[in-house]
């Protein structure tokens, strides 16, 4: 993702370190940070929930949980008042970071939480929708990228009409930014969610069966749910169809099972809980964009199961 030319045009050099643009809206406020100085411990904070996207380079993030590489591709979300220690490793003027925080209005968050609830309950009874109050630190998916990219354009845009559409943009990138916390406490298998969650133990239950026969009749009744209600609940919290999860880690596990050149091909199609070998070469070829004995020849290389696209 890369900064338009309007930016550049209209923006002023003022510091190497951290130097600021800001663009303000009625319901937002948009500010890309650009480094060209190696730094280290710069602080910064916001008086509103913030989501900090890389853009460019690299970051050392320290906050008050934990230190984590920030690159691009990848982001955070900060609640209000939260202090940012940072360095720059790798800042030079030929290599500049560059850093977008988006400010998220308390109204627009508590209409986006409260639409959320109204519209998609999930699945447990006594859990609602919530915007996250700690630091989640995730990687971009595509839906999310290109709001963000979308945001910028926005701001940066010369439009009358650039406050109501960002006003939409923002209800959803809200919305999806609660869809995204939920998944990852969903799949995460530390999460303590899995203690209280129908859609988490069944989660769990999945991954722990994946070599034997699985389908929504059995999931729901696990869930204590009816089918319909199951699969609409799993939709709206995973993002995806409970079949799609599935698939989707069975061929995480048949890439687990290829990394022995002992197993053939057809052996690790079995193993992982498919029963057709031609099926099962298709869907790893679109889920990762190789075939499985096009992964096995590079071995040590992850390739991303593109699911939740």
């Amino acid at each position: 993702m890369q900064l338009p030319s309007t930016h550049f045009e209209q923006r002023r050099l003022e510091s190497l370190v951290e130097n600021r643009t800001v663009y303000t809206l009625q319901s937002a406020e948009l500010n890309v940070y650009e480094t060209q100085l190696l730094a280290r411990q710069v602080e910064l904070s916001f008086n509103h929930t913030v989501l900090a996207s890389m853009l460019r380079g690299k970051k050392v993030m320290h906050l008050r949980e934990n230190s984590f590489d920030f690159f691009p591709g990848e982001s955070v979300v900060l609640p209000p008042g939260e202090l940012m220690r940072i360095d720059f490793p790798e800042a030079t003027t030929d290599n500049p970071t560059q850093c977008l925080a988006l400010t998220l209005d308390h109204d627009k968050i508590n209409g986006a939480v409260d639409f959320l609830n109204e519209t998609s309950p999930r699945a447990d009874d006594n859990r609602e929708w919530r915007f996250t109050d700690y630091n989640f630190h995730f990687t971009n998916d595509i839906a999310v990228s290109q709001i963000i990219g979308r945001m910028i354009f926005l701001f940066t845009e010369n439009h009358p009409a650039k406050d109501l559409f960002t006003d939409f943009m923002l209800k959803e990138l809200i919305i999806r930014l609660m869809q995204t916390e939920a998944r990852h406490l969903l799949l995460d298998p530390a999460s303590t969610a899995h203690s209280d969650s129908r859609l988490a133990f069944v989660v769990k239950f999945i991954r722990e069966h994946l070599h034997e026969p699985l389908n929504i009749d059995l999931l729901s009744k696990k869930a204590c749910m009816s089918q319909t209600h199951f699969f609409r609940c799993f939709k709206n919290e995973l993002g995806i169809s409970p079949v799609d999860f599935i698939n989707a880690e069975r061929i995480k596990f048949a890439q687990t099972l290829l990394r022995n050149p002992s197993r053939s091909i057809t052996d690790v199609c079995y193993a992982s809980g498919f029963n057709n070998v031609t099926y099962f070469n298709k869907l790893f070829k679109r889920l990762t964009g190789q075939t499985p004995s096009e992964f096995r020849q590079q071995p040590g290389q992850t390739s991303l199961i593109r699911v939740f696209e």
